[in-house]
């Protein structure tokens, strides 16, 4: 892959967390990081998930900071919590897929390529609209839990479809590795550099 090739990535947080977990590992996130920017220009690399309105200390706070810092342009929106009328018990609703796919059509124009780390067939038609544009789309998911995590209709409309046990070796680790709170404090903003976008940027 040329290193010119423009890069964005897009990560839907809670469907690669339930991905990972269903396989058994950890990403790590630095790795990860490093993997696309040795495939060409890494333009950003977004992270979306959803934070709780009501609680003072989520458990994915650390992680969001850590990512926040280190190259990554974290995109959170408050969870709406509500109570299930058959159990009676109260859980979270929320999702980012419009925020994400907003971002996605505002960088076509920038990238050759973006890869998505989600399995939601809800995102077809984004791949479909940012191929439209001249955009390669590669998704990361995987076939190999039961369930697969990835729907058909998003695997076959992507360019290339990369399964997350070939990613593993590269950017997993065991749970057991799983950095302590040391390693997951923020580091310097300037300890990672973003590529920077200017509305002239022509896409090679």
């Amino acid at each position: 892959m040329s290193s010119l090739e423009k890069i964005a990535v897009f990560i839907d947080g809670p469907n690669l967390y339930a991905a990972t977990k269903a396989l058994g590992f950890d990403i790590d996130y630095r790795r990860l990081l490093g993997e696309f920017h040795g495939r060409g220009t890494l333009l950003r690399a977004f992270y979306y998930t959803t934070v709780s309105e009501d609680q003072e200390y989520s458990s994915i706070r650390p992680l969001i900071d850590w990512l926040d810092y280190n190259g990554y342009t974290v995109v959170t929106k408050l969870a709406k919590e509500f109570v299930d009328a058959t159990t009676g018990r109260r859980k979270m609703r929320g999702s980012m897929d419009v925020e994400l796919a907003v971002n996605a059509m505002e960088l076509a124009e920038h990238v050759n390529q973006i890869v998505l780390f989600s399995g939601d067939g809800d995102f077809r038609s984004l791949v479909e609209a940012v191929q439209r544009r001249g955009v390669r789309v590669t998704v990361v998911s995987t076939l190999a839990s039961q369930p697969p995590m990835v729907a058909d209709e998003l695997r076959r409309q992507a360019d290339v479809f990369i399964d997350l046990t070939e990613l593993k070796p590269r950017v997993g680790r065991a749970p057991a590795e799983r950095p302590g709170s040391r390693e997951m404090r923020p580091q310097p903003p300037q300890a990672t550099t973003r590529g920077s976008i200017n509305r002239g940027d022509q896409v090679e």
